[in-house]
């Protein structure tokens, strides 16, 4: 049976794990009356409820042309958009032989389309290119055509590259045409183009056994698995192998104790896999990701992919509140140790060093988004944590200078906001590159602005653009320091107290800012429960209750009416923290508090610092 690699990849929310359900579906892997969910790739919970992909999976259909002929299979690797998860991209190119680009019909090529046809230009690999979403009524279709045509150019295609085959389709309704104009159909010229236009992989089948691993996980029963690519020769069950570093060191020998193919959703044992087919192989207890496993006499490794450097970091440290330890069950810093290992071990743009006190780690990625599905994912184990503000990684330049990491920034707004946006983005000393209108009274803005100064900021974006506004960033260079950035602006209310939240106590704080805390939370000193209205933070007690008398009835005027608290999402309280502050993270409750707890040691601190 012939082979077919490809990668699909776009920006986020372009129709990549919709279209992969389609072809599922056309090519007879499903039953017809068999029950599958919407976005069957995107299988762990996070990804189900926030309908992102996070981990880039292979899977396969098998497809026999209409015609009648000898079935061709094709391994496809599904690939998260968001820039934040950007190293899955760059990993799993090298597993395949072709790409196929989605490009939305209407918002054209967007800065993680650039970002991940870069990696895949830059191996030699011949895209094909789907418009997407032809339906939408405010399609576009020429002229975005004409963006992919430009930015190829821009990334120094080859003339090979330059001439690619272009698709209209719609992955929600299941058809792909050569004509642009036709709105029916099935999926059957994609699976054509595919078979015609992507290779077959040129590998020796005869040549020793090598294999590069590019994803790794963890099965209760088979322990470590290792996902990638045969590069060369045959691999039988229980074959002796070994696995070599980047610089050909033996890391570990042992035996291939199961194979493992993917045929749709799952992953089937099989007894032997040769060059070009992408497996599942377990039986090794050190190797990991980038390393290459190959038969005994091999001592040559496989070069891996360079991975783009992580840009930011946060402080993972062990939850020290008073309240402590009553909700997580995983709350010491020898358990942070190893989860934080391990998710080190199969996800290389995260790197995690330990501090001096031994009781916190930088956690260092590529952008909040990232981070913040580690913590919550952390948080569903029953992990207790203490997080800080992300703070970004500073370089050096040739001369000495500090450098800091920029990103480009592509805003689309309604043009009513747009004035309010760029002075935003000015006061966080971002650069306008370009400014252009989009159609149907939205422009389109691109920045250059150091990382610095955009977190934190999409919250305000949100509400500043009245929800309509989308930010899209990916980082760009690292480039000079731009000095001191803005921050935020308010000061917050303090908790002077341990005790439970009281309504009596509450009614009257509500003028001085916004609070954060409901009647009847559980808090304690040092607590952030609210955002003071002014620029200094304020310490108030929110446990007066009312002294009781006998001179009046004591329910008289107990009936204060408070505003609903505040509550915020984990990515939120992150963006929202301060330097001097740390997010309390547990597995029913996040909290915000001061770091720390007692007013005099605050106050030492704060005049420590500002000597």
């Amino acid at each position: 049976m012939s082979l077919r690699n490809i990668a699909i990849i776009a920006h986020v929310d372009h129709g990549k794990t919709t279209l992969v359900d389609q072809l599922f579906r056309q090519s007879g892997t499903f039953r017809d009356n068999q029950r599958v969910e919407e976005r069957a790739m995107d299988s762990n919970d996070l990804e189900k409820e926030r309908g992102i992909t996070i981990l880039a999976k292979p899977t396969s259909v098998e497809w026999t042309p209409p015609a009648g002929g000898e079935p061709v299979r094709i391994n496809i690797v599904d690939t998260p958009g968001h820039a934040d998860f950007g190293g899955e991209v760059e990993r799993i190119l090298s597993m395949v032989d072709g790409v196929v680009l989605l490009v939305d019909s209407s918002e054209g090529a967007m800065p993680q389309t650039k970002f991940v046809t870069g990696k895949a230009l830059a191996l030699g690999l011949k895209p094909i290119v789907v418009v997407n979403k032809v339906d939408r009524p405010d399609e576009r279709i020429q002229e975005v055509l004409d963006e992919v045509f430009d930015l190829f150019v821009s990334l120094d295609a080859t003339d090979e590259q330059l001439d690619f085959p272009v698709l209209y389709a719609s992955g929600r309704n299941g058809y792909a045409n050569d004509d642009a104009s036709l709105r029916s159909g099935t999926l059957q010229p994609l699976f054509q183009k595919i078979v015609d236009h992507v290779p077959p992989p040129a590998l020796d089948v005869d040549a020793p056994f090598t294999f590069l691993v590019t994803l790794l996980d963890r099965d209760n029963f088979l322990g470590r698995v290792l996902t990638g690519r045969v590069t060369s020769g045959r691999v039988k069950v229980n074959q002796a192998i070994h696995a070599l570093d980047m610089d050909g060191n033996v890391i570990e020998t042992g035996r291939a104790s199961k194979i493992m193919s993917f045929r749709g959703l799952d992953r089937v044992p099989v007894d032997e896999a040769q060059a070009g087919d992408i497996i599942s192989l377990a039986g090794l207890a050190v190797a990991t990701v980038a390393n290459t496993i190959a038969d005994t006499s091999v001592s040559e490794p496989i070069q891996a992919q360079p991975i783009d450097p992580p840009t930011l970091s946060m402080r993972f440290a062990v939850n020290d509140s008073p309240m402590a330890g009553r909700e997580g069950s995983k709350v010491t810093s020898r358990m942070i140790r190893d989860r934080l290992e391990r998710e080190a071990e199969s996800n290389v743009a995260i790197k995690v060093t330990e501090s001096e006190d031994k009781d916190s780690f930088e956690v260092a990625g590529r952008g909040e988004l990232q981070l913040g599905v580690l913590i919550e994912t952390m948080r569903r184990e029953g992990f207790e944590l203490g997080i800080s503000r992300p703070r970004v990684l500073f370089g050096e330049d040739e001369n000495g200078g500090k450098t800091e990491p920029y990103e480009t920034v592509m805003i689309d707004v309604d043009d009513e906001f747009s004035g309010t946006v760029v002075e935003k983005m000015n006061i966080r000393k971002a650069e306008m590159t370009d400014m252009r209108p989009s159609g149907g009274g939205k422009t389109r803005i691109t920045f250059s602005a150091p990382s610095r100064g955009l977190i934190g900021y999409h919250g305000e974006f949100l509400s500043d653009t009245r929800g309509t506004g989308i930010m899209n960033r990916l980082f760009e260079k690292y480039g000079p320091h731009k000095g001191k950035i803005e921050g935020r602006k308010n000061g917050v209310l303090i908790s002077n107290g341990a005790g439970e939240a009281n309504a009596y106590a509450l009614g009257p704080l509500e003028e001085r800012g916004v609070l954060m805390v409901g009647v009847g939370e559980a808090l304690y000193e040092g607590m952030i429960i609210g955002e003071n209205a002014k620029t200094e933070d304020l310490e108030v007690n929110p446990m007066k209750s009312k002294a009781l008398t006998n001179f009046r009835a004591s329910g008289k005027d107990d009936a204060v009416r408070l505003t609903p608290p505040w509550k915020m999402t984990l990515e939120q309280a992150i963006a929202y923290i301060d330097d001097d502050e740390l997010v309390e993270v547990t597995p029913k409750t996040i909290r915000l508090r001061k770091r720390y707890l007692d007013p005099n040691e605050r106050k030492r601190m704060s005049r420590a610092k500002a000597a």
